[in-house]
C-alpha cells in the first residue's frame, strides 16, 4: 500500500463518515516524507507527527514491549528493590530535583503558563515517596501470600471433577501515559510494575526538565540497580505534544492512560480509541457541591472553605444552594471562599461566578458584574477583576482554572431534584457531595447524581493515595461513559488481564 508523501493546501480530508477537514498550507509545508497524519473522527482536527517524533516515541514503545516480556518471568523481589531504590534516591538526590524543577517554573512563569501543579516541595517528595513504599509493601504482601509471579493471582477456580479450570491474573504488557506538568506522576506511574507491566510516560513540556532529572538521579539508577530492563519505565525525552499522538496510535500500547484538561484529553483519548487502544482519561476536573433545604450552615461554610485549598482536578468549582436558604448560606460561602483565599495570599478574596438569576442575596441583582474590583492572581501575573460576574446558567460546566486566587461559580436552586438535574446536564460528572442532615435525602443523591464519585463533606478527598491506601495512576469521570468493572480511580492492582489454565486428568477426555 502506497505510503503518505505529501499533503496539498486545501486538500479535503475526510472524518465522521460524513464531513471533512482541509488542509491548511502550513501544514501542507510542514509535512514531509515519513511523516504521519492523524485525523480526530470527532472533530476533524488534523494531527501532525513528524518522523523524528514518530521514530523516537517507536524506539520506547519497542524497549517498553521487550521489557513487558522479561517482566512477565522477573523474580518480585527485584521489584521491589526498585520500589526501594527509587525512593530513596529521590531523598538523596532531591536538592538536584528542586533545582531542575525550579528552572521549569522560571521558563513556564516567562510563558505566562500555570505553574500550581508543576511546583515540587518536600511534601510531594514524600508523597511520592510514601506511593513507592506503597507499591513495594503491595508486591511484598503478595509474594507473601503465595502469589507467583507479578501477577497470577488466582480469582476463580471451577472443579469439574476429572479436570478443573482456574482463573489467574495476568499481565496487560505496555501502557502508555500521557499526563501534564505533574513530576509526582512519575511515582504513580511505577505503580505499573507491581503487575509485571511496562510503561512509556509523556509529560507536559513544562515539566520535561524536572521529569529528566528524576529520571538521570532515581528512576534509572533504581532499574539498573534492581536488575529491571531499562526500558520497564521510560520518559519520551520530547516537549513536542504530537509525541502524545504518537505514542496512543501504537497499537502496542494495551492501555493509554491520559491526564491533562479538557481539549487536549479528549484529542488524546480519540486517538487511542481509533488505534483500538483502551482508554482511562480523566480531563474536566471540578467538584460540585449543594446545600440542602436542612444544610448545617458551619459544616457547609468549612466543606467550602477545606474545597478551595488549592487548585486541583476535585477542587470545589460550583456550589448550589436551596433557594430557601440562600439569604443566609451565600454570604456564608462567600466568607468561607475569602478564608480560603487568605489562606494562600494574606488578605486576598475570593472571585466569584454567579449563575444568572442566582445573584439577589448577594446584592447582584441583574447586573452583568459587581462594581467591587480584587486583585486576582493569574499565570501571567495580578489582574484586577471583579468581585463577581454573572454566569449564564449553560456555562456552570466551566472548569475554573485559578492560580492563586479561589474561583467558583454558584447556583441557587429551588431543590435538590434541580441540583441534580443541574450536575448531569453541565458538570464534568466528576465528583459531587451534598450537604444535609437527612439519610434519605443522602440515599436519593447517590441515585440521582451521575458521578464516580459522591461525599457529604469537602471535595477533596477524592484522590486514590488519600481515600484508599492505594497509589493512583489515574482517575476517570463518566461524561464519556461508565466504566467496566472498577471504580473511577486506576491503581495498579486494575493493570490485569486474565488467563484461564485447566488441568485434564483424563488424557482421554473429550466432548
Amino acid at each position: 500500500m502506497p505510503l503518505l508523501q505529501s499533503l496539498q493546501a486545501g486538500q479535503p480530508v475526510p472524518f465522521g463518515g460524513d464531513r471533512f477537514s482541509t488542509v491548511s498550507p502550513e501544514l501542507a509545508a510542514a509535512f514531509q516524507p515519513g511523516d504521519r497524519l492523524y485525523v480526530v473522527q470527532s472533530t476533524g482536527n488534523l494531527l501532525h507527527v513528524t518522523a523524528d517524533v514518530h521514530a523516537l516515541v517507536t524506539d520506547c514503545v519497542d524497549q517498553a514491549a521487550k521489557a513487558a516480556a522479561a517482566l512477565r518471568t522477573t523474580p518480585a523481589a527485584r521489584v521491589v528493590k526498585f520500589y526501594r531504590v527509587f525512593a530513596e534516591r529521590l531523598v538523596e538526590h532531591w536538592d538536584a530535583i528542586a533545582s531542575a524543577n525550579a528552572a521549569d517554573v522560571d521558563r513556564a512563569q516567562v510563558l505566562g503558563r500555570s505553574t500550581t501543579r508543576l511546583r515540587v516541595d518536600r511534601r510531594m517528595r514524600e508523597d511520592m515517596v510514601a506511593g513507592l513504599e506503597a507499591w513495594a509493601d503491595l508486591v511484598e504482601s503478595q509474594v507473601e501470600a503465595g502469589q507467583s509471579g507479578l501477577a497470577g493471582e488466582e480469582l476463580d477456580f471451577v472443579d469439574h471433577g476429572d479436570w478443573q479450570v482456574a482463573t489467574v491474573t495476568a499481565p496487560l504488557g505496555v501502557i502508555g501515559f500521557v499526563f501534564e506538568g505533574r513530576p509526582n506522576v512519575f511515582a504513580d506511574s511505577a505503580g505499573v510494575l507491581a503487575t509485571g507491566n511496562a510503561a512509556v510516560l509523556r509529560i507536559g513540556g513544562d515539566a520535561l526538565h524536572t521529569a529528566q532529572a528524576i529520571v538521570d538521579h532515581a528512576l534509572a539508577p533504581a532499574l539498573a540497580e534492581s536488575g529491571l530492563p531499562a526500558g520497564a519505565l521510560s520518559l519520551v525525552p520530547s516537549r513536542e505534544r504530537s509525541a502524545g499522538y504518537a505514542l496512543f496510535s501504537d497499537r502496542r500500547v494495551s492501555l493509554a492512560v491520559v491526564r491533562g484538561s479538557g481539549r487536549a484529553v479528549a484529542e488524546l483519548s480519540s486517538v487511542a480509541q481509533q488505534a483500538g487502544i483502551p482508554v482511562s482519561a480523566h480531563g474536566t476536573g471540578g467538584a460540585w457541591l449543594y446545600a440542602d433545604l436542612d444544610a448545617d450552615a458551619e459544616r457547609f461554610a468549612a466543606v467550602v472553605c477545606n474545597s478551595l485549598d488549592r487548585k486541583v482536578c476535585n477542587t470545589l468549582n460550583v456550589a448550589a444552594v436551596s433557594r430557601a436558604r440562600a439569604e443566609e448560606l451565600l454570604p456564608l460561602l462567600v466568607q468561607a471562599a475569602d478564608r480560603a483565599a487568605a489562606g494562600l495570599r494574606p488578605g486576598a478574596r475570593a472571585r466569584i461566578h454567579v449563575a444568572a438569576g442566582s445573584g439577589a442575596p448577594l446584592g447582584l441583582g441583574s447586573a452583568p458584574e459587581s462594581t467591587d474590583t480584587i486583585d486576582v492572581v493569574r499565570a501571567e501575573g495580578v489582574v484586577a477583576e471583579p468581585r463577581i460576574t454573572v454566569l449564564p446558567i449553560d456555562e456552570l460546566g466551566h472548569e475554573w482554572e485559578w492560580e492563586g486566587t479561589p474561583e467558583l461559580s454558584v447556583v441557587v436552586v429551588e431543590d435538590m431534584d434541580e441540583a441534580v438535574e443541574l450536575f448531569n446536564a453541565y458538570s464534568p460528572q466528576f465528583v459531587a457531595s451534598l450537604i444535609s442532615e437527612s439519610p434519605e435525602a443522602h440515599e436519593r443523591f447517590r441515585a440521582g447524581v451521575n458521578a464516580p464519585f459522591v461525599g457529604d463533606g469537602f471535595t477533596r478527598w477524592v484522590d486514590g493515595q488519600y481515600a484508599l491506601g492505594e497509589t493512583e495512576l489515574g482517575l476517570s469521570n463518566w461524561e464519556r461513559g461508565r466504566l467496566l468493572g472498577r471504580s473511577g480511580v486506576l491503581t495498579g492492582g486494575d493493570l490485569t488481564a486474565r488467563r484461564i489454565f485447566a488441568h485434564h486428568a483424563d488424557p482421554a477426555q473429550h466432548r
